[in-house]
C-alpha cells in the first residue's frame, strides 16, 4: 500500500474521493479505505496539502486521517 502512481496519481500523499468528497491520507492507509478502487473507478483526486483538499470542501476520512467531521 501507500502511494501510488496510477489514475490520477503521481506520488502525491492525498487522495480525495471526487464521488464521496472524502480525503484519504496514503501514508497511514488503511484496507477499508480502498484507495484501488477509487482509482479503478476514476474518482481519485490528488492533492499534496490535506489543508488544500479540506479548502475545496474534502473532509477527512475517519480512518487514515484525523479531524473527520463525519
Amino acid at each position: 500500500m501507500g502511494r501510488r502512481d496510477t489514475g490520477n496519481m503521481k506520488g502525491q500523499r492525498y487522495l480525495a474521493n471526487a464521488r464521496s468528497k472524502e480525503v484519504h491520507d496514503l501514508d497511514n492507509e488503511k484496507g477499508n479505505c480502498q484507495i484501488d478502487k477509487i482509482i479503478e473507478a476514476g474518482n481519485d483526486r490528488p492533492f499534496i496539502y490535506l489543508h488544500q483538499a479540506h479548502q475545496e470542501g474534502y473532509d477527512s476520512c475517519g480512518n487514515c486521517t484525523t479531524g473527520s467531521l463525519r
